[in-house]
């Protein structure tokens, strides 16, 4: 084996971690840095993560992040079906149809119960 042939991808591997660091630079040097209380508090769930451990918080928040990964992860899986159209026929295109209907009405019937709603 000739570690000849890997010298393009060692090569590719460098460049691309010096863009990245330039363009990191670049970003740190020319971009404006105004840090205030609000954009330097830690925001991750909805509420204030400093507080007592026991307090009540707001469901709504994981619902509707948990709905978001539900149909998002639904979606992904209309990726391989489109690259592979061509190979699936007319039964996995009436496939999708059926798979695309069941989504669009469990999607619906969510909106419908309010879940996607915060008040």
């Amino acid at each position: 084996m000739n570690l000849q042939q890997y010298f393009p991808v060692l090569l590719f591997i460098i460049v691309a971690i010096l863009i990245g660091f330039a363009l990191l630079t670049v970003g740190r040097v020319l971009g404006p840095h105004r840090p205030d209380e609000e954009k330097l508090s830690p925001y991750e769930c909805g509420f204030e993560a400093f507080d007592d451990s026991r307090m009540k918080f707001d469901v709504r928040y994981y619902l509707v992040a948990i709905l978001f990964i539900l149909f998002d992860l639904e979606i992904a899986f209309l990726f391989p079906w489109a690259i592979a159209n061509d190979a699936v026929g007319l039964v996995g295109f009436w496939t999708v149809v059926v798979f695309l209907a069941v989504l669009t009405v469990g999607f619906v019937y969510e909106w419908k119960k309010g879940a996607l709603d915060w008040e």
